[in-house]
């Protein structure tokens, strides 16, 4: 019998394989760094569990119902600390491996006074997991890895199982909007996100960058460098 289902999820058993879509970083921390994961993590942080049946409650992590903007890889926060200030309607969840950008988030958070931003560490995908079904208004994915070899593709973040996954958890009407400067990722996202069956292209091809993306420091030196920058914006059926 054929599936009718118009949205059909890839379920993905999450130890069945731990590859990762991210490769650990160390960095040393700036003291103000130190200070506001010491001081900040108990009121803002989540630790990432791997155990699928340990669910995120939402409304309880952010002390509101709000709608959620789920920000995979927010590196050092910048752009993810500008949207939020520009956005309180919303709450935005920030999910990093790095523990230096996590702590400049956190920092962020307190100086600008964002009460709608949470920090998570840990794999993002293990995140997803253990959000509800439908639970996010957006997800964004800006500058994931590339991992350019032919041998790492497997490592990355926009391939089809975990796009299922992705648009699983958001909302009908809900945003799936990824950025990169590397060109041939950039095609194979399109090619990714054109190809789920539950997902509709907002622009028909590379967008222009919305206005709520900030420019970060990394894309300035994509952009000095000649690397030009490919936006992707699809939205729940």
């Amino acid at each position: 019998m054929t599936s009718t289902d118009p949205n059909p999820v890839v379920t993905v058993p999450p130890h069945a394989s731990r590859i990762r879509t991210f490769h650990p970083r160390r960095g040393r921390m700036t003291g103000r760094q130190v200070d506001a994961l010491d001081r900040l993590w108990s009121a803002y942080g989540l630790t990432v569990s791997e155990d699928p049946a340990a669910p995120v409650d939402l409304a309880a992590l952010f002390g509101r119902r709000a709608p959620i903007v789920l920000e995979i890889g927010s590196g050092m926060g910048d752009a993810t600390a500008t949207m939020a200030a520009d956005d309180p309607r919303r709450d935005y969840l920030a999910v990093e491996v790095h523990t230096p950008g996590i702590a400049n988030l956190l920092g962020l958070v307190e100086r600008l006074g964002l009460g709608n931003v949470r920090v998570a560490r840990g794999d993002a995908l293990d995140l997803v997991r253990a959000l509800p079904d439908g639970s996010l208004d957006a997800v964004h994915v800006f500058f994931p890895d590339p991992w350019p070899k032919s041998r790492h593709h497997k490592r990355r973040i926009i391939q089809p199982a975990h796009v299922a996954l992705l648009r699983s958890r958001l909302a009908t009407g809900g945003t799936l909007h990824c950025a990169t400067d590397w060109a041939e990722y950039a095609e194979s996202m399109r090619e990714t996100l054109t190809a789920d069956p539950g997902l509709v292209d907002v622009h028909g091809g590379y967008a222009s960058r919305p206005a709520h993306r900030p420019v970060t420091k990394f894309e300035r030196r994509a952009l000095t460098a000649g690397r030009p920058v490919f936006d992707l914006v699809h939205r729940r059926a």
